[in-house]
């Protein structure tokens, strides 16, 4: 597999705390990957690290399986947490700015931003001064010119802050084009849904530690623990619910399903198959519904960084 970005043994302190321990990850070319973690586990020290914003104190950063260097600054775009555009300098002014500071020419800026201010749906914004739009606007800004000159690698840090749901439902649409057209994306959030709709591989930093990484499918298979969703038609619930109690964990639950069935969660020991439970459920009602359920991103992360302490 070849990687866009491998940071390996990545370690940074800042006096006596440990931001970073040791940690490597390695992005895949043209994927989506997310990093994750609760606030305060080392993602943007990480983040600025890459972005040579500092510098580790032990480790090295690839990309695209040469060391880091200055130079490779133009092959990256980031969109900061916190947002960096001037906020009395006019939007097409600043925008044209900073694709300058990115090596661009101001002819060839100018075309991409007329391109990019059509397909948000910026047009007429060009000269605004950026503290006359709303934050979902100037969050349109940024966007613009964190991607404009095509980098290999886009690092995007909450890019749906501030966005209502049309148009954060706009900027994904983006990040996947960007994606299918061979932009590599790290994707920095505290959304789990958006990590579910998003991203192709998940990293979990924890306590300045990569505590879970790999390909998102791959994560969510490795959590599966016998669980089932289960919607039955039966006479006597409570002798059913009674019965189903002796050889498995049953929790009540609200599935989309019909008004009159009993709907809940199983949750399976080892000893038993999931045919044999198939048997026992006919034998006590009208199965109307059966789906295993599988730990969703946010379920993850929260028994993740339990269990991690």
């Amino acid at each position: 597999m070849e990687y866009a970005l491998e940071a390996v043994n990545i370690s940074k302190s800042y006096g006596n705390y440990q931001a970073l321990n040791e940690v490597t990850i390695r992005v895949p070319k043209g994927s989506i990957y997310g990093l994750l973690g609760p606030n305060g586990a080392g993602k943007t020290s990480l983040i600025r690290i890459i972005n040579q914003i500092t510098v580790p104190d032990s480790g090295t950063i690839l990309l695209n399986g040469e060391e880091l260097v200055p130079e490779h600054i133009s092959k990256i775009g980031y969109m900061p947490e916190e947002r960096g555009l001037y906020k009395s300098m006019k939007v097409g002014e600043q925008c044209i700015y900073l694709a300058q500071l990115k090596g661009m020419k101001k002819s060839v800026a100018k075309e991409k931003l007329q391109y990019w201010f059509e397909r948000l749906c910026m047009q007429g914004w060009w000269n605004k001064k950026l503290q006359e739009l709303s934050k979902g606007m100037a969050q349109k800004v940024q966007f613009i010119v964190t991607v404009l000159h095509e980098p290999d690698l886009l690092i995007f840090d909450e890019p749906f802050s501030g966005f209502d749901p049309v148009n954060a439902d706009l900027i994904k649409d983006e990040i996947l084009r960007l994606r299918d057209l061979g932009a590599t994306i790290i994707f920095s959030t505290h959304r789990m849904e958006s990590v579910e709709e998003l991203c192709d591989y998940i990293s979990l930093i924890n306590k300045s530690n990569v505590v879970l990484e790999g390909r998102l499918n791959d994560v969510k298979q490795s959590f599966r623990n016998r669980t089932y969703a289960v919607s039955l038609i039966c006479e006597d619930e409570v002798k059913a619910m009674q019965q189903l109690n002796r050889i498995a964990t049953v929790t009540p639950a609200e599935l989309k399903g019909l008004d009159n069935t009993t709907d809940i969660i199983i949750q399976i020991p080892e000893n038993l198959a999931v045919p044999q439970l198939l048997q026992e459920l006919t034998r006590l009602g009208e199965l109307t519904h059966f789906s295993e359920v599988i730990p969703s991103v946010n379920e993850i992360f929260i028994k993740t960084v339990r269990q991690d302490g």
